[in-house]
């Protein structure tokens, strides 16, 4: 009886240090990579937009757990010469705020997206989204085809795969995981480690010197982050398995990048057979290239944004 005691008294203690350092790192997080741009209220909600340049105008959308600074370390520099650019963190993600306790669809981030872009003044913007990005890119293109000029997907999850999800997003997706595993992964999963992890999503390739320390991994660790990142990640197979017999609908100017080594999101499977569905795409192989071409060949996915400015009478 008292050994039991004992061991709940330092299993308590253990989860009050936890809950501490969880809380501090976050706090550190958000001190250290503060919001980059400016807070949109959509219908009370907020979203989190960065805008710069001048000229026709681009939304740019990232991936599964990033935020705007993916786009902005690269790609929206480039473009912010010629064009007015608008860079959103997703829901849930970033300093956008999560609305839906089961999971933002794709469907609703387009229409959030799509409201916050018309704020700014964006009625019909280019709408270029990498990998998670995408799908939510090809969800706007197809539920909302009065308040996009032009599509560019960069490595876009579009096709509906064979694989499972991840353990560790299945985890992190239920309410279990978030109240139990979360926390000690914010807690004590140290940033330099975040950082190696980079890495593997940029195989073959490595995280360029400097993005780490500009994209700000512990925005990544946050226990709302992962949980928000995880319940969309659970979802998405099930909504690109409804989106998909809709591409054909797509019909404007429409550039697709994938890398030819990009194993994360496949070109064979995915662009692929994508370019297929959607009438008038071109495809834009990079040898070599893998999951994030936003960030290794930015110059090469701006110039898919100059063709589809080009094809849609924007430049």
């Amino acid at each position: 009886m008292r050994i039991g005691l004992i061991a709940l008294t330092l299993l308590v203690m253990l989860w009050a240090v936890a809950l501490w350092r969880a809380v501090r790192n976050e706090t550190r997080a958000e001190a250290a990579f503060p919001p980059e741009g400016e807070i949109v209220l959509v219908d009370g909600i907020p979203v989190h937009a960065v805008v710069m340049g001048e000229g026709p105008d681009v939304v740019l959308i990232h991936g599964s757990s990033g935020n705007t600074r993916d786009m902005t370390f690269a790609l929206a520099p480039i473009l912010a010469e010629n064009y007015r650019v608008i860079v959103f963190d997703r829901p849930g993600l970033g300093y956008s705020a999560s609305f839906n306790p089961d999971g933002e669809t794709i469907e609703e981030q387009a229409e959030i997206l799509q409201k916050a872009a018309a704020q700014l003044g964006a009625e019909k913007p280019i709408v270029a989204g990498q990998s998670y990005g995408g799908s939510v890119s090809l969800a706007w293109a197809v539920t909302r085809p009065d308040n996009f000029s032009g599509l560019v997907l960069i490595a876009a999850a579009a096709i509906p795969w064979e694989t499972p999800l991840d353990g560790f997003n299945k985890l992190a997706a239920t309410p279990t995981g978030s109240a139990t595993a979360l926390p000690l992964i914010t807690a004590f999963v140290p940033e330099w480690y975040v950082e190696k992890a980079l890495d593997r999503v940029f195989a073959p390739q490595t995280a360029p010197e400097g993005y780490a320390q500009h994209f700000g991994p512990g925005l990544t660790m946050r226990r709302a982050s992962m949980h928000a990142n995880a319940k969309q990640r659970a979802n998405l197979l099930d909504e690109v398995r409804a989106l998909q017999p809709r591409y054909s609908e797509i019909d404007v100017p429409t550039e697709i990048v994938h890398g030819t080594a990009d194993d994360t999101v496949g070109l064979d499977w995915h662009s692929y057979r994508l370019i297929e569905q959607i009438p008038g795409a071109e495809l834009i192989e990079l040898p070599g290239i893998g999951h994030m071409p936003q960030v290794v060949a930015a110059p090469e996915v701006a110039a898919a944004i100059d063709r589809a400015a080009q094809r849609a009478g924007l430049r």
